[in-house]
């Protein structure tokens, strides 16, 4: 059955299923890496990716945004930056899978208010939540900029990019 659009689970509506250990035939998390780049510098500019809406942002979504983002960062920057997913994908999403195409009219209505099978995960964040950040030099921000407005581009919630820099104390 093919995935349904992220307009369905971008509205925080309805009670948080977090509890795995009571659920079964839960599919895995599709983030692959939550630190990349390089982990050791330390860098004293940081970029972050923040929510302008509450919402909800699934798994793939998320890890479709950090390609994209290290995409960018390595033609620019190639040991110069530190990419960070901020949020784990906690929320395991369900879905009630009903009968389509021609014919399913008269069966359409399915169970009413049915639980559903488990078919995800998502990240549940609130207004200024920051998903990602980029950790980078003085001369990338310009690279780390462009790399967030690019994985903006792959979530299903308006964002903006918060600059920070390093104090002197």
């Amino acid at each position: 059955m093919t995935r349904k659009p992220a307009r369905m689970y971008r509205k925080v509506e309805g009670q948080i299923y977090t509890r795995q250990e009571y659920m079964g035939g839960i599919p895995n998390c599709r983030i692959t890496q939550f630190d990349t780049g390089n982990p050791r510098a330390d860098f004293p500019v940081s970029l972050s990716l923040g929510m302008e809406e509450a919402g909800q942002v699934r798994d793939i979504a998320l890890e479709s945004a950090r390609v994209s983002a290290v995409r960018v960062l390595e033609k620019a920057a190639p040991n110069g930056y530190r990419l960070k997913v901020r949020r784990y994908p906690h929320q395991v999403l369900r879905e009630h899978k009903m009968a389509m195409g021609a014919g399913a009219d008269r069966i359409s209505d399915g169970m009413r208010r049915a639980f559903g099978k488990p078919v995800g995960h998502a990240v549940r964040a609130e207004i200024g939540a920051e998903i990602l950040t980029i950790y980078t030099t003085a001369a990338h921000i310009e690279d780390a900029k462009e790399a967030l407005r690019k994985a903006s581009h792959k979530l299903p919630v308006p964002t903006r990019v918060v600059i920070r820099t390093a104090s002197a104390a």
